[in-house]
């Protein structure tokens, strides 16, 4: 249940949101797809949405599944395209994440950097990106060789 009413309130965030496309080359608004973080701990594997809402402003949420626990995360990002190459883009983010598992929860704070690549003949966003997980409760400390891989279906 708690899940349904997380996914219930992104799609309403995203339905009142005044939407922008990227400019230039092809750009897209939202792209859903999967999300892959893998690095040092389990390998968590889940659904992943990317939402722009100006030009170089974009909101990310995260569900992922792996290691005995569910994990919930959103970021903003910042992106700036490189010149030579409009579609794609470089961009650093940070947000918050939980670990949800059997007697509690951990808390995360995720900073990333990364590409988002879109490809001009198809509705495909690519991404790669480093994210450290800093722990912020229950003493777990950092995990600097954490990264992300998005395979993503981007709507205009």
């Amino acid at each position: 249940m708690k899940k349904f009413i997380l996914l219930a309130a992104i799609a309403a965030l995203f339905a009142t949101t005044n939407t922008y496309a990227q400019r230039g080359g092809s750009g897209y608004t939202t792209a859903l797809g999967l999300g892959i973080d893998f690095g040092d701990g389990s390998t968590l594997v889940g659904p992943s949405i990317k939402h722009f809402f100006s030009t170089n402003d974009a909101i990310q949420g995260d569900l992922l599944f792996g290691g005995d626990a569910t994990w919930i995360g959103g970021s903003y990002n910042y992106h700036q395209p490189f010149r030579e190459a409009p579609e794609l883009k470089w961009y650093i983010g940070l947000g918050p994440q939980v670990a949800l598992y059997d007697g509690g929860s951990t808390w995360y704070l995720r900073p990333a950097a990364g590409l988002d690549y879109k490809i001009k003949s198809a509705p495909i966003s690519l991404v790669f990106d480093w994210r450290p997980a800093i722990g912020l409760s229950n003493n777990v400390g950092t995990a600097a060789a954490r990264f992300g891989l998005g395979f993503r279906y981007a709507f205009q």
